[in-house]
């Protein structure tokens, strides 16, 4: 079976314009620079990077509103930028702070509208809107007015218009963004249940690294334009490791403890978080050799740390090439 996204030395520049009015300066940016991956039906794949890295400018590029400045584009088949409207019918697009609802419809009314854009029949329509709104509760508030809505409900009923003609591809951009954490959670399961019982894949941005560690097993790392890293999160982690942290209370208020393989970061009264560089049964026994402890806790990297390690990493290197 063939790739959903094939990209291909995918690049993007931009002319900008500075300068006074009539001493304009245009220059040329690369937003997006050689960029090749591709993506198989039925993967749920992180697309991660800082502000300004390239992950929104690939995102349009994907869903056909921006032509690539060069390189192989396709996505479920078909050229983005030249078929965009036959695209539109096989993908699922939701942008996190942007909504394709109507704001002063009911719920309902704007989920019929989309039915028609999408020319989806009436009994395939009525179908997959009861599914959907089984799976994501949509049934106390489809009359309300989406400009009513809170953000909450407002992104289930995005991702309910964005799956109604039942696409191959689902392309979100922060789908979680601002959202409480039971919403994020209601969320993140309806999207591995469509995943596993669907097969639809999930293409999705975000910088909420729960996000990240719930639903991908995949992830791509995106930096001034580059990929940095594609593979599973295990990989990342060991691309650039980051310390384990072991959180130590002991009975009593105490110096910063001194034992071999691990560094005291902070100390608040009794409470000690030691940074390690050597096995944690090691430090743990080392520690218990001279302090009295009431309670231990061994915290792993947190995937945030290492996507910011693997950033600085990427620059450093990029540093050391312009030098």
């Amino acid at each position: 079976m063939s790739p959903i996204i094939e990209a291909q030395d995918l690049g993007r520049e931009f002319t900008v314009s500075s300068g006074r009015p009539l001493r304009r300066v245009r220059r040329t940016v690369t937003a997006v620079r050689d960029v090749t991956f591709s993506v198989a039906s039925g993967e749920i794949v992180g697309y991660l990077g800082p502000n300004g890295a390239g992950k929104s400018t690939t995102m349009k590029m994907l869903t056909g509103i921006l032509r690539p400045s060069r390189g192989r584009l396709r996505v479920t088949g078909l050229e983005p930028s030249r078929q965009r409207t036959r695209l539109a019918g096989r993908i699922g697009v939701v942008f996190g702070q942007r909504t394709t609802l109507w704001w002063d419809l009911p719920l309902r009314d704007s989920l019929a509208l989309t039915r028609h854009l999408y020319r989806v029949p009436a009994a395939d329509h009525a179908r997959r809107l009861a599914e959907l709104t089984e799976l994501l509760e949509l049934g106390p508030f489809l009359a309300t007015p989406v400009r009513q809505l809170s953000l909450g409900q407002r992104m289930r009923g995005d991702l309910t218009a964005a799956l109604l003609h039942a696409p191959r591809l689902l392309v979100l951009d922060e789908p979680t963004i601002g959202l409480d954490v039971v919403s994020k959670s209601t969320i993140r399961e309806f999207l591995l249940r469509l995943n596993s019982e669907q097969g639809t894949t999930i293409l999705l941005t975000t910088h909420d690294l729960g996000d990240v560690e719930r639903l991908c097993r995949r992830v791509m790392v995106i930096d001034h334009g580059r990929l940095a890293f594609d593979g599973d999160l295990s990989a990342l982690r060991a691309t650039a490791p980051s310390p384990r942290t072991l959180i130590v209370d002991l009975t009593a208020p105490a110096p910063p403890i001194e034992v071999a393989g691990a560094t005291a970061t902070r100390v608040e009264g009794p409470r000690q978080w030691l940074e390690l560089s050597a096995n944690p049964a090691e430090v743990i026994a080392a520690v218990s050799a001279t302090h009295r402890i009431a309670d231990l806790m061994l915290r792993e990297p947190e995937i945030e740390d290492v996507v910011a390690r693997l950033y600085r990493r990427e620059r450093t290197a990029s540093l050391g090439k312009d030098g």
